[in-house]
């Protein structure tokens, strides 16, 4: 049997008040007399990017757009190991949210050398030496395989008509908790039903109108991968906060043109129904890779 795990997660909240100057929250929690980053334990059900955004405005008040995850610290609390994950997260204009000041009573913004001495865990200081080492200032671009689609055996019309499946219709409900935090502004798709399926009720929940590429379709692909290269190269000199979704044969193969095939072949998996990889870029340069799981059924 194993032994349970509490699971946490949290962020580096910061704020830039001038070019040179760039401050992170630090909290003070009453309970044990700490200075710490904004985190909490994920609930049932809640994914840990979702709690982390979650925490962020109830332990600050501050709404946030989320960049990339820095690091996942484990302790042990007693005989119970916990594990917290944190991203960086930059605030958005004033606090807006109150905190609960039974859990935060003092919130404080310093920069990043003044956060070291305040800090009272070693295992805070190794987060926010990952928040430094991967700096400020990244735009998130997901790019996103499509949910279950009802399987090609099953399907007599043509591919780009197949749908998604059951399981699908629920991971593209369940996909906006988990996208919320980086502040998406544009939805592209490729023109295939079971992509724009799967990225429709975020296009609404947000407001968005979805944008759609033929040329990020299967078939386009196979006649001409530059073309989705390009497509996916226009967004992110755009820099929006973007979503792309598409397909598993189209996918790796343009995260691999922008991070170099030999760093692809590092990761240790590709992608699943509903998986995402998530690229930081900053000055068309990806800062930093993560990998998004389907949301849970």
């Amino acid at each position: 049997m194993e032994s349970q795990v509490i699971q946490a997660a949290g962020a580096v909240l910061w704020r830039r008040l001038s070019d040179e100057l760039v401050q992170v929250a630090l909290i003070h929690r009453p309970r044990y007399d700490d200075w710490s980053f904004p985190k909490g334990k994920v609930e049932i059900g809640e994914s840990e990017i979702s709690c982390a955004f979650r925490e962020v405005l109830e332990e600050t008040g501050f709404e946030s757009i989320f960049g990339p995850e820095l690091c996942k610290v484990e302790y042990f609390v007693g005989e119970t190991k916990k594990t917290v994950r944190y991203w960086s997260a930059q605030a958005i204009g004033e606090a807006k949210g109150v905190m609960d000041l039974e859990e935060v009573d003092l919130l404080i913004w310093v920069t990043t050398s003044d956060a070291y001495d305040k800090l009272s865990r070693e295992g805070d200081k190794e987060v926010l030496k990952n928040f430094e080492k991967f700096g400020i200032d990244t735009t998130p671009l997901i790019l996103l395989r499509h949910g279950k689609a009802i399987a090609r055996e099953e399907w007599e019309g043509d591919d780009g008509d197949r749908p998604l499946a059951q399981l699908g219709q629920i991971q593209s409900m369940r996909m906006l908790a988990k996208y919320l935090p980086f502040g998406i502004t544009e939805i592209h798709t490729s023109d295939a039903v079971r992509c724009y399926e799967t990225v429709a009720p975020m296009a609404r929940s947000l407001s968005l109108d979805m944008i759609y590429w033929t040329e990020l379709s299967e078939y386009a692909y196979e006649k001409d991968k530059k073309a989705a290269i390009n497509v996916v190269n226009d967004i992110i000199e755009s820099e929006a906060h973007a979503i792309v979704c598409g397909h598993n044969p189209v996918i790796p193969g343009i995260v691999a043109k922008f991070i170099g095939k030999k760093n692809f072949k590092e990761l240790d998996h590709g992608l699943m129904p509903g998986e995402a990889f998530i690229l930081h870029h900053r000055d068309g340069e990806v800062i930093a890779i993560d990998w998004m799981p389907a949301p849970e059924a």
